[in-house]
């Protein structure tokens, strides 16, 4: 992807300024990456913004690809005057929440996780509870 960004609906159709490049690239430094390898080719997802992908025939490629798509969708929330979410590694979380499930459940669980491209069940269901749209 390019300095341009294109939303479905037709529309930016234009370079982003350079200062906010600038500004979403200095956010998306701090951002992590996941990356995982399949038939192989990579795909990688931001774990700030899980919906925002990349690929690449390697994993430089791939980690490449993916941060270009997280400056890209860093720089139209800002532009939007959206914020966009805050490093993992800001984000402390404190406070646990225990469920019980059946040995079923969370096979279900587990799958569908790694389906979406998540490592584990809670930060799957973090996700889907929480709406996180990345």
């Amino acid at each position: 992807m390019s300095s341009k960004s294109r939303k479905s609906s037709g529309g930016i159709d234009r370079p982003f300024a350079a200062q906010l490049l600038r500004q979403a690239k200095g956010i998306v430094a701090q951002y992590q990456v996941v990356i995982y390898e399949e038939d192989g080719e990579f795909f990688g997802r931001g774990l700030e913004m899980p919906l925002v992908m990349g690929d690449g025939k390697t994993a430089d490629a791939c980690m490449e690809n993916t941060r270009e798509a997280l400056v890209a969708a860093v720089a139209y929330l800002i532009e939007s005057g959206k914020t966009p979410p805050a490093p993992a590694a800001e984000q402390t979380r404190s406070v646990q929440v225990n469920i019980r499930l059946t040995a079923a459940e969370k096979e279900v669980l587990e799958q569908a996780a790694r389906r979406s491209g998540f490592r584990g069940i809670s930060d799957y269901v973090r996700h889907a509870a929480l709406g996180n749209d990345g």
